[in-house]
């Protein structure tokens, strides 16, 4: 997910990208955050690539927020706009350009977490994150990255999009508490979790998954392995 904060003042630049990404963190979501100083810049960056989410002052030097954002839709129709202002006087025009919030400055710390469920909840699927402590050094490993996982001898075995296997020690009721509410996620078992993201079919008891490699499903949840790989076909839109 990338973030676009553009205003021409630093201190409220500093002050927004600070409450969000405590926020962002709080949910365990990975973001990218970029600050711009004006509209040309923003339009600049992103004609090279889109971001997801933009908050624009309206009041800013040159082009202020709102002609920014008429420039912003002639080439994306998805990218999340939140105008930040000190007034409301141009809610009209801000509606013609699908403006989501207006942020009346001067906001507070409940007024991002409120947005920031707002955002999240608009997001297909936001890159979340977990953190995890491997071979002495905690690392950030997003969810996407996550193929399956195993629990063996007191260690958990991650195994990743990067064809690396990463070693953590934790009890696996503590490593797969954050992903219970994930429905690309699947518990195959005492001590397997397996991300539908990357099967690729279900067969034999087992998920084949992108890697090639087989995740077998206890005998008593084979029934709910199926219906929730066909679920997730479904949602993909893989069946007609």
């Amino acid at each position: 997910m990338r973030i676009a904060i553009v205003d021409d003042l630093a201190d409220e630049r500093t002050l927004l990208r600070n409450r969000l990404e405590r926020q962002l963190r709080s949910r365990n979501v990975q973001a990218s955050l970029f600050e711009y100083t004006s509209g040309e810049e923003f339009l600049e960056a992103e004609e090279a690539q889109h971001f997801t989410v933009a908050f624009l002052d309206i009041y800013m030097a040159g082009a202020n927020g709102i002609e920014t954002a008429k420039e912003l839709r002639k080439r994306d129709t998805d990218c999340l706009l939140v105008f930040t202002t000190a007034s409301t006087d141009h809610a009209l025009e801000g509606f013609q350009v699908r403006a989501m919030h207006y942020l009346v400055k001067p906001f507070t710390e409940e007024d991002i977490d409120r947005l920031t469920d707002e955002l999240l909840s608009r997001i297909p699927r936001p890159d979340k994150y977990m953190e995890l402590k491997v071979g002495g050094s905690e690392i950030r490993l997003c969810y996407q990255n996550i193929v399956y996982a195993e629990h063996f001898a007191h260690m958990i075995y991650v195994h990743t999009t990067a064809k690396r296997t990463l070693a953590t020690r934790q009890p696996f009721k503590a490593f797969i508490a954050p992903l219970k509410d994930e429905p690309r996620f699947f518990v195959c078992g005492r001590g397997v979790i397996v991300n539908l993201e990357h099967t690729v079919d279900f067969e034999d008891a087992a998920f084949r998954m992108d890697d090639g490699s087989r995740v077998f499903v206890s005998q008593e949840l084979l029934k709910s392995a199926r219906q929730a790989f066909m679920e997730y076909l479904l949602q993909r839109g893989y069946m007609s």
